[in-house]
């Protein structure tokens, strides 16, 4: 959607067309931001000898004919995949019917989906430079221009007030994803005394499923704040000082572009993957690292509260934590869409000539 809003801003007349499934938040999030959306059945890749390996091939194909009947009805004449359920399909869709592909990864260990598709096309883009993919250019990932451009200190009173925190003092931002992460939100309101005893406020994102007890405020206590879900995240990240979170590629980037600090969690699932997204940030002295088994109520109070409560560092953090940024990917991937169009409208008329 960030590639889709810099496309219309360089070139108004394009059409876009998203591709989607009924998993997920595709039907909630495209149709918010205005583009017209063509579901397919999504096809998982196991990546274990059972069931699902087995009627993989079958899914598959029903897939790749609804995908190239998409493409067909939209008159697509380039495909941009990320990778996902939804990608694998659509690329043979694409590949089929000589379609221009675009592909780009923003993890740092490519999916199956976008490995195969590098080998049909030059254009392959990367969210960081050890991102190992065939033909892979590093541009960073597409945000959204009210996350790039972000001042945050100018931001942080009314962000704050618009949460119910309090102006003075440290906030930290919590968050385990757009569905939450249940041993993060174990963690954090387990710590919730030792928060408060060291003069820390939170901002406690749960996700729509989960619920948290944290025991009330008292009137002179810091704030500890829970909403289930946040629409506009750049609200949340003005009125923090720190965030504790997952390691999806997207927020690691997102984190990076404000410059905000952040205590990473990686999701402990598919060998630790999103463990390689934050080891950027790692190095440069913007990011602490915990493993998910390691994070709880012990590891806060004994490692992160002292950081928390170290103006001085944090300070540091957040200037190291924007070095990873990369704030004009998505234009620059914009320009390679456009000039992709422009190749396949090239070749179109020579054909016809």
């Amino acid at each position: 959607m960030n590639l889709a809003d810099a496309l219309h801003r360089l070139a108004p007349a394009t059409e876009i067309t998203a591709l989607g499934t009924i998993r997920g938040l595709d039907t909630t999030l495209i149709a918010e931001r205005g583009y017209p959306l063509e579901l397919i059945p999504p096809v998982p890749l196991p990546r274990k000898l059972n069931g699902d390996l087995v009627r993989t091939p079958a899914r598959l194909r029903e897939s790749v004919r609804a995908a190239g009947e998409a493409l067909d009805r939209v008159r697509a004449e380039v495909l941009v995949g990320f990778g996902g359920y939804v990608a694998m399909p659509a690329y043979l869709a694409a590949w089929r019917r000589g379609l221009g592909i675009i592909v780009h990864e923003a993890n740092v260990r490519p999916g199956v989906a976008n490995r195969v598709a590098a080998r049909m096309t030059t254009r392959v883009f990367t969210g960081a430079p050890s991102v190992r993919l065939r033909n892979a250019t590093a541009i960073g990932t597409p945000l959204r221009p009210t996350i790039t451009g972000l001042d945050r200190p100018a931001l942080r009173d009314k962000a704050r007030r618009c949460f119910g925190l309090h102006g003075d003092g440290p906030v930290v931002l919590v968050t385990g994803g757009s569905q939450g992460a249940e041993s993060i939100n174990a963690a954090v309101t387990g710590a919730a005394g030792a928060f408060r005893a060291a003069g820390v406020q939170v901002l406690h994102i749960t996700g729509p499923r989960h619920t948290v007890d944290v025991p009330l405020c008292g009137p002179t206590d810091p704030s500890y704040v829970t909403v289930a879900f946040v629409k506009e995240m750049r609200c949340a990240y003005a009125a923090a000082d720190f965030a504790i979170c997952r390691s999806g590629a997207m927020t690691c980037a997102e984190l990076a572009a404000v410059g905000l600090p952040a205590a990473y969690v990686p999701l402990p699932l598919r060998g630790a993957e999103q463990r390689l997204n934050v080891e950027p940030a790692v190095a440069a002295g913007g990011a602490l690292l915990v493993d998910d088994e390691n994070f709880n109520p012990h590891w806060i109070t004994t490692a992160l509260l002292p950081v928390l409560t170290d103006p001085e560092r944090i300070s540091e953090m957040s200037a190291r934590a924007s070095t990873a940024g990369a704030p004009d990917a998505d234009i620059i991937l914009a320009h390679h869409v456009l000039a992709a169009v422009r190749e396949q409208r090239s070749i179109a008329t020579r054909s016809l000539e």
